[in-house]
């Protein structure tokens, strides 16, 4: 009986050979891969501590000695959890205002406003920086729109330079909703509300309208016109030529302001820096939002509609069962 030796086959020798030669390249070339991977999540972490770094380092850390107009831009909804609060505006104009080679400050504005509270603080917060900083001036230019909120903001400057076609205004206040009780009785859906406290379902969209509730709100309302009104009225003075329309949540175009003493005169960032305050060096002390905020509030979004979605499974679930 004839047997081959195997052992003894070259080109079995050689099959070995390439095959360990080829698991050798391929390891390596893996190695490598990962090596590129963890480099590349290194370098990411590295970008993303540089902007967080960036984002925290004021934007005056580079002012020097040398004379400036102060910017800062107050440009998007006024709102607490947004990229306007009055934390981020306040810090800006405190940092503005005891810088050493400010000569003016400017606030440039464009927004259609946002919350009175948040519009309210950075109002009072620029009252007391004048009055701490009784000669450095501030000056709100207005862009596109400076309306509701945003107009409470621009009357505690000295002067409010808009465009011919700005809009200015909007002096009012508002609840906006929907209200789903005919949509809800067409299709045959029941609204259970259980609630402890007689007013704790207030303005529930898919209950009806409560004539008090209605009393209530409105009353809120004017209670928080009052105080806009008072605040133009404290900021604008006699300049403000007072009509029926006034504070009726009305609209105008910049060079309409004008006249009615809304606003002070037409002008631009660049011709109030240097024409009216005479510093055509202007240095941005805006505080923006940085990577890592961004990151948390998102991830913070992304965790409550989570926790929202779960929630809902859950009270989904235990209906079916009491029913």
């Amino acid at each position: 009986m004839n047997t081959s030796d195997t052992s003894a086959d070259p080109a079995w020798e050689r099959k070995v050979l390439e095959n360990l030669v080829l698991s050798t390249l391929k390891e390596q070339r893996a190695k490598r891969r990962w090596g590129i991977f963890f480099k590349f999540i290194v370098l990411f972490y590295f970008f993303v501590l540089m902007a967080m770094l960036s984002g925290w380092r004021s934007n005056n850390d580079s002012v020097g000695d040398a004379r400036h107009t102060a910017l800062i831009n107050l440009q998007g909804v006024i709102d607490a959890q947004g990229e306007i609060t009055a934390e981020r505006i306040n810090a800006a104009l405190k940092s503005a205002f005891e810088n050493q080679n400010t000569a003016g400050v400017i606030l440039r504005i464009n927004s259609p406003g946002g919350s009175p509270a948040q519009s309210g603080m950075i109002y009072d917060e620029i009252r007391r920086q004048r009055a701490l900083h009784p000669d450095i001036p501030l000056y709100a230019v207005v862009e596109d729109i400076c309306a509701s909120g945003a107009y409470f903001v621009a009357a505690a400057a000295d002067r409010i330079y808009v465009n011919q076609s700005s809009l200015v205004g909007s002096i009012g206040v508002l609840i906006d909703g929907f209200g789903f009780t005919g949509a809800m009785e067409k299709i045959g859906v029941e609204r259970r509300l259980m609630t402890a406290g007689e007013n704790k379902g207030f303005l529930d969209p898919f209950s009806p309208v409560k004539p008090e509730d209605k009393a209530h709100v409105e009353a809120l309302l004017t209670e928080i016109h009052q105080q806009f009104i008072g605040a133009v009225r404290a900021g604008r003075g006699k300049r403000l030529k007072e009509g029926p329309e006034t504070f009726s949540g009305l609209v105008w175009s910049g060079a309409k302001s004008v006249e009615l003493g809304l606003s002070d005169a037409l002008g631009t960032t660049d011709g109030v820096a240097r024409d009216i305050i005479k510093a055509e060096k202007i240095v941005d002390f805006s505080i923006r939002e940085n990577l890592a905020e961004r990151f948390a509030k998102r991830l913070g979004a992304d965790a409550a509609a989570g926790f929202g979605q779960s929630l809902k499974q859950q009270m989904t679930k235990a209906q079916g069962v009491l029913n």
